[in-house]
Parts: structure tokens; sequence; C-alpha cells
């Protein structure tokens, strides 16, 4: 595995790859990797010639009073990782590589990056989508692989490529979920013993949406209500949203109808924890994602 720290060596060796008719499969992370990430490396190594992964602990995403000096990192321990799993390109570029003094151009996404996310953390999209775009500009992938779980990240990034004709694939990835239903994150790691078991409730509440449509339920103010009311029955979760939403545009919906998005923010001690259930209806019948 080759690591690289300058974006002019990143543009190079994508060139020379691209020249050589080498196809570029991309994972962006912030590192603390997980198996979930690990999942977005394997699935890009099936799919293309070369595999990059970039880790950066993106500053433009994390607001004033958020966990950015905090957030996890292991450098030799994430490197160690990629390595085992056969990624050729490990780009890792310091804060100063990405934003040069007097950097002032950002990209925005809007309407669908300003609900869920973008209301509780005002400016969080704006920071995802200049760095989504700066990497897919250094990189220059045939493919990128990002997870589930942030659903609306993947929809903005979608939406970011579809609308300035990025000449790159998009690739959703299912969700990595812990044997008792807790989907991956780097976040997990600031969860206690007791936190931990706690944090069982996001995806108990997703079941719960799941049983009500099975049920018959298609009024999204009732599936969201009962996803509140068993999450607010564990005393350590404090909710900042519980949604249920078109899956495209990420608006408030009715009825449940086409492909929906049930996407959540939970609080557990200081882990602020997103998951989603992806639900998709055809005929009046019922798959979902989670």
């Amino acid at each position: 595995m080759k690591t690289l720290t300058r974006v002019a060596e990143m543009q190079t060796a994508a060139a020379g790859l691209r020249g050589a008719g080498k196809r570029l499969g991309f994972v962006p992370t912030m590192g603390a990797l997980h198996e979930g990430h690990l999942a977005l490396v394997r699935r890009a190594k099936q799919e293309t010639d070369v595999t990059v992964v970039s880790l950066f602990v993106n500053p433009a995403q994390f607001g004033p009073s958020e966990d950015y000096l905090n957030y996890p990192r292991d450098f030799e321990r994430d490197s160690e990782l990629l390595r085992r799993e056969g990624v050729d390109i490990l780009f890792a570029p310091p804060v100063e590589e990405i934003y040069p003094a007097g950097f002032q151009t950002y990209a925005t996404v809007e309407p669908v990056g300003a609900p869920l996310e973008g209301q509780f953390r005002p400016g969080h999209f704006r920071g995802v989508a200049t760095v989504v775009l700066k990497l897919f500009n250094i990189v220059q992938p045939d493919r990128a692989y990002f997870g589930r779980k942030d659903g609306q990240q993947c929809t903005v990034v979608s939406r970011l490529v579809r609308d300035l004709n990025l000449p790159v694939e998009i690739v959703v990835c299912p969700i990595v979920r812990e044997p008792d239903g807790l989907a991956m994150s780097s976040r997990n790691a600031y969860l206690n013993p007791d936190e931990r078991q706690a944090a069982r409730v996001l995806y108990q509440s997703l079941c719960r949406a799941r049983e009500l449509m099975q049920g018959g339920e298609r009024r999204a103010a009732v599936i969201a209500e009962a996803m509140r009311r068993l999450i607010a029955q564990e005393p350590q979760a404090r909710i900042d949203y519980v949604a249920v939403v078109d899956a495209e545009t990420l608006q408030p919906v009715d009825q449940v109808r086409g492909r929906v998005l049930v996407p959540l923010a939970v609080w557990i001690g200081r882990a602020r924890l997103l998951d989603n259930l992806l639900v998709e209806e055809k005929d009046g019948r019922f798959s979902f994602q989670f």
C-alpha cells in the first residue's frame, strides 16, 4: 500500500493509473475505521482495478460545539487495517493541504441538505459537499463508495454529482450492524457499557416502524410517534429527530407510499448516533432495508 499526503502526489498517481486504463474505486473516510468501512473497501476491490481510501477528519463539517478535536484518531491502526485489506493507495493529507491559507470556496447542496442533519448541524453539509467535491477532483475515481447509515449524506452526495455532472458513479452500500442491530459507527467508541446497551433502542425503534407498516399502518405521523415513544422509554436517550420522509427529496410525507426513508438521530451519552430504515412500497407490498 502506498501512502500519499500531498494533493499533487495523489493527482499524479491518479492520472497515471487512469492513463493506463485502470478503473479507480474510492472510499472516503474520516478514519476510526470499523467493519462498515472495510465492507466498502471490499466492495471497491471487487468492482474496480485500484482501490484508494482517504483518511481525513474534515474540520469543515464540524460545528463550533462539536467533537472535531476529540474525534477518534488512530492512524497506525487504520493504516494497518487497510494494508491487510489490500488497499492500493491511502491518501492521508494534513488539513492545510485540503484547506490552504486563504481558502474561501464552498459547495452547498439544497434543499436536500437543509432538513434533518442540516437543521440540527447548520453548515454540516456545506462542509461535507465541499470536501467530497475536492476529493473527487483530486482522486478522479470512477466509483465512490458510501455507507447507507448516513442516508442524508448519500442523498446530498448523489445530488452533488448529478447537478455538477461529475464523472463518478456513487455506490451506496448496506448498513453494517452489530449482532444486536446497532449500526456500526466511529462514534460508538464513545459509549460506555451501559450506554452501549441503551443504544440498542435505535434499532428497536426501526423494527417497531417496520412492524407497524407490516400491520397496515400508512400514516407517517403515527409511525414516527410510536418510534419516539419507544425511544423515550430509554432514560439515557435524547432525540434530535425521528422522521418519515421521501427518500429522494427528504421532505416529510403524510402517507408511506413509494420510496420512503425513516431516519433518526439520537444522543446516548455524548455519542450522537444516526440510523435509518429504507422502505419501498409497490402495489401495496413493502420491502425494508435496515
